[in-house]
């Protein structure tokens, strides 16, 4: 598609492609606030269907889009985490768990922080720094040999791709891609009537949230899997994934990447250490969240009000970089662009997110109505 272009142009393309598509999510996410994390709390507090619609909108769009990228071969989907054949199952859930626990804690995933961080808020900031310590530490500092020697050593070989296509094909026996086109094809017109049933309850915002964010899927894919991708490199001889950190197509996520992006950050002399895919994105949506609270005036600095909200997001942090890594995506990049892949490994980690989130809000109620008793109890006496 690209043969008169060299593969440093091609990287210059992605990376800086990268920034256009999160200054376009830093905008919609913040003007929508998309945000996974408050899909989760408002459907278990108070069954608010909104964001979750929203959610579930974006992997259906996104759904579509990734496999009509596969079936027209701009895309080897095959090379991605997402349909890997190697199935770390106690890392999906364990990870899950505590990252969902954690954002919980830390009021937002890392998106939502870095939406929150354009916004103006000090407490988003630091949470996403301890996002990117606990991420490096889990890729290859102290947390890494409990990753990679404990959770990971529980993992499944599978004999094909973990999707769910690819898994329901073999046992089934039928077509992978067909299965794939009708799970992403009902699955998309079972939440636009969902969403239809309850546009009462929805704003304009949460559609175009949701839609936009699951075409960014898409887009993030043609950017890294078909603009990025040369089949064989002038250097090595083989084919090769352009402007990426993992060399292979990526989609959105973001734990990870707050560890890359650090890693750039304090090595940024080191030549070998460049800006990838990942950082670009998440730097975009700093970017694009900014403009948008500035142009609709929402744009306010935010800070801690007591030393336990401090712990509580540096907790949260933690628990999501470690988290987010061993999982292999956060809220993200297993909740919107794993499950639009149809991953199966990403279905399981959102189960953990799920319910590692759902046990943190259930503990803040309790606490909450025990505290809310303590001050009533005096009122009464």
């Amino acid at each position: 598609m690209h043969p008169d272009l060299d593969p440093s142009t091609l990287a210059l393309i992605v990376v800086w492609g990268a920034l256009i598509l999160g200054l376009v999510l830093g905008v919609v996410a913040q003007a929508s606030r998309f945000c996974v994390r408050g899909a989760i709390a408002d459907w278990v507090a108070f069954r608010g269907p909104a964001r979750l619609v929203s959610w579930l909108l974006a992997v259906a769009v996104g759904a579509v889009c990734v496999q009509a990228l596969v079936s027209g071969q701009l895309l080897d989907a095959g090379r991605t985490i997402y349909w890997s054949e190697r199935f770390p199952w106690l890392s999906y859930g364990v990870g899950g768990v505590l990252f969902g626990y954690g954002m919980i804690l830390a009021g937002g995933c890392p998106q939502r922080c870095l939406v929150k961080a354009g916004q103006g808020s000090l407490k988003a900031a630091i949470t996403l720094v301890v996002v990117a310590i606990a991420a490096l530490m889990t890729l290859r500092g102290a947390f890494a040999p409990l990753r990679v020697h404990g959770l990971d050593a529980f993992a499944l070989t599978l004999t094909g791709s973990q999707d769910l296509g690819g898994v329901l094909g073999q046992a089934l026996g039928l077509s992978a891609n067909g299965i794939r086109w009708a799970v992403a094809a009902v699955g998309a017109a079972t939440v636009f009537m969902f969403a239809w049933r309850l546009r009462s309850r929805l704003e304009p915002a949460h559609w175009v949230g949701g839609i936009a964010v699951g075409a960014l899927v898409g887009a993030a894919f043609f950017l890294t899997g078909t603009i990025g991708f040369v089949p064989e490199h002038p250097e090595t001889l083989e084919a090769a994934w352009l402007g990426t950190q993992s060399k292979r197509p990526e989609g959105l996520s973001f734990s990870a990447p707050m560890g890359h992006a650090l890693d750039l950050l304090t090595l940024w002399s080191d030549k070998a250490t460049v800006a990838t895919f990942g950082v670009m994105v998440s730097l975009g949506v700093v970017l694009g969240a900014f403009a948008s609270a500035k142009a609709r005036g929402e744009f306010r600095l935010e800070s801690f009000r007591t030393p336990r909200e401090l712990l509580e997001h540096v907790g949260g942090g933690l628990l999501m970089g470690f988290g987010g890594v061993t999982a292999l995506g956060c809220s993200v990049g297993n909740g919107v662009t794993g499950l639009a892949m149809l991953s199966t490994g990403s279905m399981l980690a959102v189960l953990g997110i799920s319910a590692g989130a759902w046990l943190a809000l259930a503990q803040q109620m309790r606490a909450a109505e025990r505290a809310e008793r303590a001050t009533a109890a005096p009122a009464r006496a």
